[in-house]
């Protein structure tokens, strides 16, 4: 067979397939979205293991054989900072910073889209950028992955825009699963901060891939949890107020350390676009720096987390750290580097906490107990302040200790860090950064208009009613004099219903003769309750094609409590009915 013919009939046999099975996904689409969700799972906890492999073991490669010297821990991180800055300026533009911004803005500003090429850079690059000693986290960049995994899996099979969307929290709670060994939590943070919204419909796919990933996590690399905690135990009741203490500070904290950061990288973005592959190196610089004099500012640091857990950090050594980390994760994200704040976020939560049980513990010994259970809480404390996930860290953090002793400080801890967080710096900080990059995240004013106003603020007493025993023509005119489309009918029951002027035209010489409880439906009717949004009135208005609906009790729907028009809703953002 010639070559051409050769090529021709592949292609037909490919088209054919092609068309086979685009034909079996319009049947079968959600039978294999959950076959998908599994695969996803797997992958994605197979990749993460890799990730998380890779950092370590080219990281100890890197720095081997130079244990006693100085000069590696500040050439290492400038030249790897400026290799990595170059590549991702050059090749992967979309592979900077976290990922977390980047993996929302996928979801909702690119239809779910997130290339192979941005995977693979964000893999790469970020696993070289950790090596080196940037101490920046691998779990944000974990989520695109994740993400990215299950966006082209879902775009190569041919699935609808609205299915490959629903596929990114699914690869995001994979991921964290996987790099946690968490799946609890890995499930809340897909729908408290990837999607924002916990009662989501993709609800059981996040679940089912989050425990296939955490199961692929099990088989490869063990149960054990990501850090080795002691038991702790609430000595007195007093001790609570240390614990909110903790948790004023850890807001203040996230507060300064979020602003800090968006200020000085919006400094970067403003340097011409050309100078990008050169920004991260001062993040190299700043790191190689600290490092030099502080070895222990190099890396994400989950070995000293570990050591502030178990209580076998000074003082001195944990207020230091904090301060030169703090500055380090700052200029290293802000200048460009590839890494997340999510893995940072917990050590600074550690050091802070730390910090705060071991003064507790001097100033009244005998009532609190050790740094390590402070340290444990300041984690969860910080991530609350700065991720803005507070369900997410109380949850995470009780999967890493398996221990309810913790849970009530954590709690009261958390909710004041978050709450300090959002009155002081009000836009989330993954929010702001996509904002920086020209991407407009949905937040709260998304959902401040017709989606949350209630219909009680435009509720208006119904002046005019139809008797029910009413005959149809006088119901007519009724309705015409009032202006209105529709009315609601009344009879000694209560409402019985809505009666509108196209109904009323349709009994036609009939109308002298029949009264309205003739007319009117029996059963239910369109109606509203106080509680109800506007987006709601509206929906309800279009589907029973009336301009006004009646607002009827919850306890019983024959009590009406007043109507909303369509003038109503119009003139509650200022439109009149004219324009």
């Amino acid at each position: 067979m010639p070559e051409s013919a050769q090529l021709n009939w592949t292609s037909r046999q490919f088209s054919r397939a092609k068309s086979e099975w685009l034909a079996f996904l319009a049947q079968r689409e959600e039978q294999v979205f959950l076959v998908l969700t599994l695969v996803i799972g797997a992958v994605v906890g197979a990749v993460v293991v890799a990730f998380i492999l890779l950092t370590q073991r080219f990281g100890a490669r890197i720095y081997a054989g130079h244990e006693g010297a100085s000069w590696p821990r500040l050439v290492i991180p400038v030249a790897g900072s400026l290799a990595m800055g170059y590549l991702l300026f050059r090749f992967f533009p979309d592979a900077r910073g976290s990922g977390v911004p980047q993996t929302k803005a996928a979801l909702y500003a690119r239809e779910g889209r997130i290339s192979l090429s941005t995977v693979f850079g964000k893999f790469f690059c970020t696993s070289a950028t950790l090596a080196c000693g940037i101490p920046l986290g691998r779990e944000g960049p974990s989520v695109q992955v994740g993400a990215g995994i299950a966006s082209v899996l879902g775009r190569k099979l041919g699935l609808r825009p609205e299915k490959v969307k629903a596929l990114i929290p699914v690869g995001a709670a994979a991921a964290v699963a996987a790099a946690f060994n968490t799946p609890l939590a890995a499930v809340l943070f897909a729908l408290e901060e990837v999607v924002g919204d916990l009662h989501a419909p993709v609800l059981g796919s996040v679940v089912l891939a989050s425990a296939t990933s955490w199961a692929v996590l099990r088989i490869l690399l063990g149960n054990a949890p990501l850090f080795k905690v002691p038991e702790y135990q609430l000595v007195h009741p007093i001790e609570l107020v240390a614990y909110a203490v903790l948790g004023i500070v850890g807001g203040l904290i996230s507060v300064a350390f979020s602003r800090l950061l968006l200020w000085l990288r919006k400094k970067f973005l403003s340097f011409p676009r050309k100078t990008a592959w050169f920004h991260p190196v001062v993040g190299g610089l700043v790191v190689g720096g600290t490092g030099w004099f502080v070895p222990q500012v190099l890396g994400v640091g989950y070995i000293h987390v570990g050591e502030a857990l178990n209580g076998e950090l000074a003082l001195r050594v944990m207020i230091l750290l904090l301060v030169l980390k703090f500055f380090a994760v700052v200029v290293s994200y802000s200048s460009g580097n590839a890494g997340g704040i999510f893995g940072p976020s917990l050590f600074l939560g550690a050091m802070l906490g730390g910090v705060v049980g071991t003064a507790a513990h001097r100033v009244i010994p005998g009532y609190v107990g050790g740094p390590g259970a402070y340290a444990l809480v300041g984690m969860g404390t910080a991530f609350a302040g700065i991720v803005r996930a507070p369900m997410t860290s109380v949850v995470m953090i009780f999967e890493i200790t398996r221990d309810y002793a913790v849970i009530v400080p954590l709690m009261i801890s958390n909710l004041l860090s978050f709450f300090i967080s959002a009155r002081l710096q009000p836009k989330p900080i993954y929010d702001e950064l996509a904002k920086q990059d020209g991407i407009h995240l949905p937040g709260k004013e998304s959902d401040s208009g017709a989606g949350q106003l209630q219909v009680a603020a435009i509720l208006r007493p119904a002046l005019h009613l139809l008797d029910a025993s009413a005959p149809a023509a006088e119901a007519l005119a009724a309705l015409r004099a009032a202006n209105l489309r529709a009315l609601p009918v009344r009879s000694s029951r209560g409402l019985e219903g809505m009666i509108s002027t196209e109904k009323l035209e349709l009994v036609g010489g009939d109308a002298a003769s029949k009264t309205l409880l003739d007319v009117v439906l029996p059963g239910a009717f369109p109606h509203l309750h106080r509680d109800h949004t506007i987006a709601q009135a509206l929906d309800r208005m279009a589907a029973a094609h009336l301009d006004v609906l009646p607002v009827v009790s919850r306890a019983n729907i024959r009590e009406l409590e007043g109507i909303v028009t369509l003038q109503d809703v119009l003139q509650r953002y200022g439109i009149s009915p004219t324009e």
